[in-house]
Order: C-alpha cells, then structure tokens, then sequence
C-alpha cells in the first residue's frame, strides 16, 4: 500500500476496534507505534498479538497532565515521533434538553480536549525535525448531526476546524495535518442490531454494507505517508456515500 518503512506513530484508543485496525495497518507498512489506551491489560495483549517493538503506553485521555506527559514517553520510547493519530473516543449519548454538564465536558475532554493537547506536544519535534503527519478520526455526524449526540457532534466538528488551523500554521514546516471521517462501520455494536434496523440502516449507504476497519485504515495509511505530502488541511470521508460533501 504506502510504505512506511523507517516512520514511528503514536496511535491513541489502539487497543479498541478501530484503533486496533489503524495499528495493524501501520504496522503492517512497516511503522512502529507507541499504541495508546487506558487499559493495561488490553494494551499489553494487543502489543503481544502485533508481533514486533511497538511500545504499549497507558493514558487516560481524561487527565490533561498525563495527556501532556503521553508525546514525551512516545519519543523517549521510539526515538522520534514521525506521526500522530488521534483516534480515541467517547460518547456519553443523550438527548441536549437532559444533557448533563459532566456528560457534555468529558466528551469534550477525551475527544477534542486531548487531541489538541497532543498536536500541540508532538508539533515540536516534527517542527524540529521539517516532517510530521497528524490524523484525526472525526465522525460522519461532525458532517450531518445526530440526535442525542450534540456533545459527540460537537466534538467531531471541532477536530475538522482545529486540524485545519492546525494544517495552516504548520504546513512551511513539513508537517501535514488531516482527519478521516467513518460512516457506519461494522462493530460488536452494529452485529446485535435487530435485522429490521440494519435492514434500515443500510438503506442510507448507497454502497448497501458496512464499512470496515480496514477501510479506515487504509486512508489513514495513505494520509500519513510520505506520497501524501501535499494533502493537508482535508478530511476524507469513509462513510459507503451516505453522506457526500
């Protein structure tokens, strides 16, 4: 696919399944990854099941100072920091009328707070270094919306607007910065699904399926290659055509 041979990551959420997919796809092109997540136990088995040198690093994306502490253990480890890719996640779903503050403010933390904590560390050693890559997986409903996800919603759009500011004052440098948005994917979730619902779910995809995590990946792969050193400030939508923008 894209190789990236020679190339070091830092992949936060790695141990879920999206996360899990993007690491093996890296891996597979030849990266080696610091995998990110806040269960020891999972991560460690995860690093196990990759074969390699990949480096598992706990961290909850919940405390802004073990946040700010997570790119400096990821250097430490791998010598440097080539890419960074934001995939952890939350959702605390609910209505916006019965949206508590703690259900909006711990969305915002893990998913937008924490992103930006860490773009911000890892901009230095690749602006040191003239190279660097930034992914951030946002949500077909940053794009569309989704009743009872006002807080996820907002989360998701904001990764879209903070990496384009991001992608301008750091493009002279070398550094490229992007998001991939997912549609629906195939998960634990979706395969419990009454056949009525996902009879009506993928109704809405014009590709007539589900995606997988192999298909976020392989865009993630692209993004942070060295070939796609010219693309910065997008957002690559992975969603079957559901939604076209």
């Amino acid at each position: 696919m894209f190789d990236l041979t020679g190339m070091t990551a830092l992949v936060t959420g790695a141990s879920g399944g999206l996360g899990s997919a993007i690491a093996k796809g890296l891996a597979a092109q030849g990266a080696r990854l610091a995998l990110s997540g806040s269960n020891a136990a999972k991560l460690e088995a995860f690093a196990a099941e990759l074969g390699g040198d990949h480096v598992p690093l706990v961290c909850d994306l919940s405390d802004g100072a073990a946040v700010d502490g997570l790119v400096p253990q990821a250097v430490a480890a791998l010598g440097k920091l080539d890419i960074l890719v934001n995939n952890a996640g939350v959702t605390r779903d609910n209505l916006a009328m019965r949206m508590k503050d703690d259900e909006w403010d711990q969305v915002i933390r893990v998913n937008l707070e924490a992103a930006f904590r860490l773009c911000r560390a890892a901009a230095k050693p690749m602006m040191k270094a003239r190279f660097g890559r930034i992914v951030s997986i946002t949500s077909v409903v940053g794009q569309t919306g989704n009743p009872g996800q006002a807080n996820y919603a907002a989360s998701k759009a904001g990764l879209v607007g903070m990496s384009k500011a991001l992608a301008a004052e750091l493009a002279s440098r070398g550094i490229t910065v992007n998001c991939v948005a997912p549609g629906f994917m195939s998960s634990a979730m979706t395969d419990v699904l009454p056949e009525a619902q996902k009879t009506a779910l993928l109704g809405k995809i014009p590709a007539g399926a589900l995606g997988t995590g192999d298909d976020v990946a392989a865009a993630v792969a692209y993004l942070v290659s060295r070939d796609a050193g010219y693309v910065t400030g997008q957002t690559i939508h992975v969603n079957g055509g559901m939604a076209m923008v």
